[in-house]
């Protein structure tokens, strides 16, 4: 990857290799996929209105350890203030942390990433990613929920846990911490930029 950089009529610009963009797209929509499971629409949801605004979700907080992290409660000390606000809030949140990840894949996508199953990776081919002020928003935010999926997964809650996972005799694991590592040094490059 080269790191996100100005552009001198505006907005950032960075290029990394067909199996980083590859990547950073797999990640995106599997965060995507997740966020979707969770909040399916409802077929017996009675309320149009209430569906089309974001409302009527589940008041349960999520079972997934991830989901809980992306989703978490508003209200710590109280299930039943926090249960509302889930139900009031979940889909709507939900809806714009889809849309970043969807904006993040179709940035890549624009820069020229093939998608699909007979989509070759071939890493002489860069992908040029030109964000203007809204896509570097969606990308920060899409990124952030990437890195704290993985952390959940990996069990990093500490700076200790990510130098413990990293020297992890597995060898899945040890390439997932370096993934982490990488997506962190691709936000530290994007914010560096807006600089």
């Amino acid at each position: 990857m080269k790191p996100f950089k100005k552009r001198r009529r505006g907005g950032l610009i960075a290029s990394f290799e067909a199996g980083e963009a590859q990547l950073l797209a797999n990640l995106a929509g599997q965060v995507v996929e997740l966020l979707r499971d969770r909040n399916s629409a409802d077929e017996s949801d009675p309320d149009p209105l209430a569906a089309q605004l974001g409302l009527g979700g589940s008041s349960m907080p999520p079972e997934d350890p991830v989901l809980q992290r992306l989703l978490p409660d508003a209200y710590r000390d109280d299930e039943e203030e926090a249960g509302e606000f889930r139900r009031l809030t979940e889909r709507s949140l939900t809806a714009v942390k889809v849309r970043n990840a969807e904006d993040l894949i179709g940035s890549l996508i624009d820069g020229g990433l093939e998608v699909g199953a007979l989509a070759a990776v071939d890493d002489a081919h860069h992908i040029e990613v030109e964000l203007n002020g809204d896509e570097v928003q969606a990308w920060l935010r899409s990124l952030t929920d990437i890195r704290l999926s993985l952390a959940v997964r990996l069990g990093i809650e500490t700076e200790e846990d990510s130098m413990l996972i990293a020297r992890s005799d597995d060898e899945a694991t040890a390439a997932m911490s370096e993934i982490y590592d990488w997506l962190g040094y691709v936000q530290e490059s994007l914010v560096a930029a807006l600089d």
